[in-house]
């Protein structure tokens, strides 16, 4: 009973998406075990616990819960292969390997003292910055931008506008505004779960533009106007070190990476 009601505390809580009729809410727990995930992340942050990923995840009940499981694989193995790239502290000839290290740092390097004002900013968004407070990338997935934390705050029922920091204070928070990322279309975007889950297919204009299903869709979606199609070494280094966690991951998970894992051919939005 006890958990039933947990379950059905974190499908209403808010952030969440409700799910179709007749539907259970997925159990991440039963994808990833406490043993992966430190496999996965030898070297995480102590903010980054497997706890506070799991508790983060009831909130999204169809992150990873949707299609066979090897799509729910895949969708996991993609999550955290961004989640490691974007806070990796390793790379080629790291110790315990290149892909070692991700969950590793907690917000954007050389942002703290303030330089990185380019981010207080809230574009057409009614969301606004506070003043005094800084909008650089924090979490999994660096979250960005005051547009972004005022928009995963009111999705989420969080103060994160008037109180960034709570991204880089809270693991729970922190995998929640990296999920709440990864959950959102944000148009003419499609969300990275919509992409590795099948529910969103390319239009004859995204067809017309090279853009695909499959992991390099992501990329297009969370970095695509610098990575995809670069040619730079830099950027396109960037790119692979993402296709090669994921591949990792892929593998760690018991599953295939799929096709079109790349966007070098894709026009970002």
């Amino acid at each position: 009973m006890l958990l039933l009601f947990f379950w059905l505390t974190a499908w209403l809580s808010p952030g969440s998406v409700p799910l179709p009729h007749g539907t259970q809410p997925a159990d991440v727990g039963t994808l990833l075990s406490r043993q992966q995930y430190e496999q996965f992340f030898p070297h995480h942050n102590p903010l980054y616990t497997y706890e506070a990923f799991i508790k983060a995840a009831a909130y999204f009940p169809l992150f990873a819960g949707e299609g066979s499981p090897e799509v729910r694989k895949r969708e996991l193995a993609a999550f955290f292969a961004h989640a490691a790239h974007e806070t990796t502290n390793g790379g080629p000839g790291a110790a315990g390997g290149t892909y070692a290290w991700g969950l590793f740092y907690t917000e954007e390097l050389g942002c703290k003292d303030g330089h990185c004002t380019v981010y207080n900013t809230g574009g057409t968004s009614p969301w606004k910055p506070a003043p005094g407070k800084s909008y650089y990338g924090r979490g999994p997935l660096q979250l960005s931008y005051a547009y972004n934390y005022g928009q995963a705050g009111a999705d989420m029922n969080l103060p994160l506008l008037a109180r960034p920091e709570l991204v880089t204070q809270d693991g729970v928070v922190a995998f929640r505004a990296a999920l709440w990322f990864w959950m959102k279309a944000q148009p003419p975007k499609p969300s990275c779960h919509d992409v590795l889950t099948g529910k969103w297919q390319p239009s004859s204009e995204d067809t017309r533009q090279g853009r695909k299903p499959g992991f390099g869709m992501t990329i297009n979606i969370i970095n695509g106007g610098i990575e995809c199609k670069s040619k730079d070494p830099e950027v396109k280094g960037n790119r692979e070190d993402r296709i090669g966690f994921y591949r990792h991951f892929a593998k760690l998970l018991g599953t295939t990476a799929g096709s079109d894992c790349d966007c070098a051919a894709m026009t970002p939005y």
